[in-house]
């Protein structure tokens, strides 16, 4: 202990920094009282009467601990870190579990490294999961293996926080070696769980695993079951998956510590729009949860969780990760410290980002250069089709009747169905998975993006085969992004550069990007019953989560956790 703060505290020597007169929403007594807040060497040492060399005088706004996002992938911002820390610290979030998946898919553990170089710039804290699943599943192609022996060598780096989201969960419960072998590894920190719909005792030996958290609940039944069985459950509100006001149905005074925020996938217009975790924590008090209740959701419970010392709360020896605002059941910051350094004021960031120039997170789109063979063969025209479900990343198994011509798959306007393609985009392995996606609304275009959870293969969605094939090239060409093509011309692009995933550009940029392909799609005919377009395309290869996906190897029946023919039995219909 540096003898020096001990002066500081018994107001024996003026502290570097005071907060005067702030009301202090205190997350462990559950009271709000006004008192100053002095910090010296980025800590909280004393609350109660102090003065300081420096004193910001509050006037009796609210003070709060710094947010804390329980799970996200930063990758899902399309932004690289610095950036991304730009926009999320302005809205009181100081600190991050992010799991690094995606990047991890494409590049492996250079992609988790690029990551952690990257965050480090920045002062937002960013605590890292180690991903579980890479691939999520055998059923598809990915850039990268995160093997068990990896998981160990990374184990005790600074900021490894735990293991990422444990998504395979049928081969936890077959008893998978590997799988269980990663879950040994990280029994000292934290596994985090994914388990769309599993109960009963599947649930039971899914947690008996050592998993601790999911972040999956879509039911205020579910969280309720898990929270009854010892798990923490994070209350997701993201750009696509949006749970919060459902599960809060299951809230209570007596689970609450068991409950946290996060916002998993979340759009940069969106977070510049709504907000981050001060958004759920917004959404909370609005639905009638105490704003001290939500604030300790969003603070100390996540902290407490993840064994993050020193975070989440405002007290002697704690961080001085602070916010400021005025209205305590509307949360906007308008001053956000970390660790004592004032890094937002009034919505604006006050540092800089900075561009990191990373050759192995590059150049990552690795198809054959001839044709792709988008022919769709079948043998009749009942098949399978992929139903969307609307602002969910979960899917339904449909049928229907389709135009077949010369044997092979034939587009009708008069239908909600297009073609689906994803295809390997690692190693040239020249894969191909094809499926019928039906409720997305596209007419005479196509869209093609290489952000296509979890393996970030090449998907493609059209109404017709030559433009499919123009958004193909015009992707290859970027290295990677978002391609809208419209009668038989590329409308727009968003180049992602790092990895297919990120881009080093600005969020402004980007959002101004997202927005524009917002409304040209639109314009050609998607739904507005999917609040973005691009996210309910991007789960549409995610084979861990219900119903009926597709991946480079073929349509996987999820529930079956198989893959399935194209065709239907003729006489379903």
């Amino acid at each position: 202990m540096n003898l020096e703060l001990i002066k500081v505290a018994r107001t024996n020597k003026k502290a570097a920094l005071v907060l005067k007169n702030g009301q202090i929403v205190n997350v462990f007594s559950g009271v709000i009282e006004t008192k100053d807040i002095a910090i010296e060497e980025g800590l909280v040492v004393g609350v109660g009467k102090y003065e300081g060399l420096e004193e910001i005088e509050l006037n009796g706004k609210y003070v709060a601990p710094g947010f804390i996002d329980a799970h996200v992938h930063i990758e899902s911002s399309m932004l690289t870190p610095p950036e991304f820390a730009r926009i999320i610290m302005p809205k009181g979030t100081t600190a991050i579990i992010a799991d690094p998946h995606e990047i991890a898919n494409v590049n492996g553990v250079k992609g988790i490294r690029y990551l952690m170089d990257t965050a480090a710039s920045t002062p937002l804290d960013v605590f890292m999961m180690i991903p579980s699943c890479v691939p999520a599943t055998k059923f598809e192609t990915s850039g990268a293996v995160i093997s068990a022996n990896d998981i160990e060598l990374m184990k005790s780096e600074k900021n490894v926080t735990g293991l990422g989201e444990v998504m395979n969960y049928p081969l936890v419960l077959s008893g998978d070696l590997d799988i269980h072998t990663k879950i040994a590894i990280m029994q000292d920190k934290n596994v985090d769980g994914h388990a769309p719909g599993l109960t009963g005792s599947d649930l039971n030996a899914y947690i008996l695993s050592g998993i601790k958290t999911d972040h999956e609940c879509t039911t205020y039944q579910e969280l309720e079951e898990r929270v009854a069985l010892g798990m923490y459950v994070l209350i997701r509100e993201g750009s696509h998956t949006r749970n919060e006001e459902k599960l809060l149905h299951g809230f209570s005074v007596s689970n609450h510590h068991r409950l946290m925020f996060c916002t998993d996938d979340k759009h940069p217009e969106d977070i510049v729009r709504e907000g981050h975790i001060n958004y759920n924590v917004n959404l909370a008090i609005k639905n009638g949860i105490s704003p001290i209740l939500a604030i300790r959701m969003a603070t100390i419970n996540t902290a407490e969780c993840y064994k993050l010392k020193g975070y989440g709360g405002i007290a002697p020896g704690y961080f001085a990760d602070l916010i400021v605002f005025d209205d305590l059941n509307l949360i906007e910051p308008q001053m956000v410290f970390k660790k004592g350094q004032m890094v937002a004021k009034e919505g604006k960031a006050l540092f800089t980002s900075k561009k990191f120039l990373n050759g192995y997170v590059t150049n990552t789109v690795k198809i054959k250069n001839e044709s792709i063979n988008l022919d769709l063969c079948l043998k009749h025209n009942v098949v399978h089709v992929i139903d969307l479900v609307p602002n969910n990343a979960t899917t339904k198994k449909g049928i229907a009747r389709v135009k077949v011509e010369e044997g092979k798959y034939g587009n009708d306007s008069s239908t909600d169905i297009l073609k689906l393609a994803v295809i390997e985009r690692h190693s040239f392995t020249g894969n191909v998975g094809l499926g019928l996606v039906r409720g997305y609304g596209l007419k005479d275009g196509s869209i093609a993006m290489t952000i296509a959870h979890d393996s970030h293969n090449l998907l493609v969605l059209g109404d017709n085969d030559s433009d499919m094939q123009l958004a193909i090239a015009t992707i290859k060409k970027i290295n990677g992004g978002i391609v809208v093509v419209h009668h038989h011309e590329v409308v727009e692009y968003l180049p992602l550069e790092v990895g297919g995933i990120m881009t080093n550009a600005t969020a402004e940029f980007v959002i101004k990007k997202l927005n524009d392909i917002s409304s040209i799609t639109r314009m050609m005919g998607v739904k507005k019953v999917h609040e973005d377009p691009l996210l309910s395309l991007a789960f549409l290869s995610l084979a861990v989560i219900p119903e009926l996906k597709l991946t480079d190897k073929g349509l996987f029946d999820v529930t079956k956790f198989a893959f399935i023919p194209i065709e239907a039995e003729e006489g379903v219909i």
